[in-house]
């Protein structure tokens, strides 16, 4: 793949193609990017179709298009096409395939301090239905994940080790390839949340060494929300349950017996929202073909120049830490609430988050951290929308000493 970087004119045509653009500067693409205009396009005339000729005439006159979702996820993240299963969010996709572990009491799950919140409720959950043990890996002195602690943290009752990629409220990584190979060499399952992950950097399963891949649509990915998929190794399939099962996730055998779908399909149901699975395709399709390398160098450079920005603003502390750093940027304005900050800039057209405790609970709380600004950047965006926000912030600082 070519790694140039996006040039002015690509930048602008990306922008041209996604209308949100001309009306807010967005960054909150952590939370759900701008879709392009042709993956709107794509769900709304796919649904007026729905509603003209009918739902099942609608899927088999787009079935081929429907499969080829499929082939574009595997292409994105080097899996199979028989690896790979839709469903409508990374949350559906996660808790699908960690439920369907069987864990037995005294097994135990390893994981980081910079897990996200609805993952640790599972963690908790299983501890409370099958009386496992979970371990949080605790960061190192300067702020990154501990190889060495993991290392430390395996026994022979390890069945999993669970860890989310790019944490909800930092802007640092975890070294999911490194860590992929410890499990490997332990024969222990690894399961990964790539929700932030995908569509911002290269995602790729077999680098990664992961058992399990969970993740959204409605993020980096810029396709609609409500879409989401999942992947399993073939070789890892029938170790796990089936939480759900109909007549698409398994074949009718007999009046007393059926068997799963021999691919990753098992972990669907039928019914789905068709217009959203190909919004999903589209979107996929529209980052396949600028790179998927060239978007993250383009978003490592432009939070790299937001957080510099940020650093020069007295007042303003930037949060985010590790030797690479993503495009979640973490901040604070000194004697203001983040939510207040947050709602300033809603004021002037610009779209940030409220990164939240419980987002990532054992991170904050051992940072002393509650409610922070959450900025998230994507290629579209530019240095004169980074320098907006800069200004509103310095102006909110000024205002403090009026």
């Amino acid at each position: 793949m070519t790694t140039t970087i996006l040039s002015p004119a690509e930048i602008q045509q990306h922008r041209a193609e996604t209308n949100g653009t001309a009306k807010v500067i967005h960054f909150n693409n952590a939370g759900s990017s701008l879709p392009p205009d042709v993956v709107t396009n794509t769900v709304i005339a796919y649904l007026q179709e729905e509603a003209t000729y009918g739902g099942y005439e609608t899927e088999a006159k787009y079935q081929r298009q429907l499969d080829n979702t499929y082939d574009l996820i595997a292409r994105l993240i080097n899996a199979h096409r028989d690896e790979v299963a839709i469903v409508e969010s990374a949350s559906v996709g996660w808790g699908l395939v960690f439920n369907g572990i069987d864990f037995k009491p005294g097994d135990e799950i390893i994981t980081s301090e910079m897990e996200y919140v609805t993952n640790l409720m599972g963690f908790l959950n299983a501890k409370k239905n099958h009386d496992v043990i979970f371990k949080v890996v605790p960061n190192d002195d300067e702020g990154n994940f501990s190889m060495q602690g993991l290392e430390d943290a395996i026994t022979p009752k390890t069945k999993l080790i669970a860890i989310t990629q790019v944490p909800s409220t930092a802007g640092g990584m975890i070294p999911v390839a490194e860590i992929g190979k410890v499990a490997r060499a332990h024969g222990i399952l690894y399961l990964v949340d790539a929700c932030q992950s995908a569509g911002q950097l290269p995602v790729d399963v077999e680098e990664i060494g992961c058992d399990m891949l969970s993740v959204t649509g409605r993020k980096y990915l810029r396709a609609p929300r409500g879409t989401g998929f999942l992947y399993v190794r073939k070789t890892v399939q029938d170790q796990l349950k089936l939480i759900l099962i109909d007549s698409h996730s398994a074949d009718w055998v007999s009046e007393t017996e059926f068997k799963p779908r021999n691919d990753a399909r098992r972990f669907e149901l039928y019914e789905k929202n068709r217009g959203l699975t190909l919004g999903l395709g589209k979107a996929i399709e529209y980052a396949l073909n600028i790179g998927i390398d060239r978007i993250w160098k383009r978003i490592q450079y432009l939070a790299d120049t937001m957080r510099n920005s940020l650093r020069q603003i007295g007042g303003v502390n930037v949060h985010d830490f590790g030797p690479e750093q993503c495009g979640i940027v973490t901040f604070s304005v000194a004697e203001l609430d983040g939510a207040a900050v947050k709602s300033k800039l809603k004021e002037q057209g610009i779209n940030v988050s409220l990164a939240k405790a419980i987002s990532t609970l054992i991170y904050m709380n051992k940072n002393h951290l509650e409610g922070i600004v959450r900025a998230s950047v994507h290629y579209y965006n530019t240095e004169e929308e980074i320098e907006a926000m800069c200004e509103v912030l310095r102006s909110m600082l000024s205002a403090l000493t009026d």
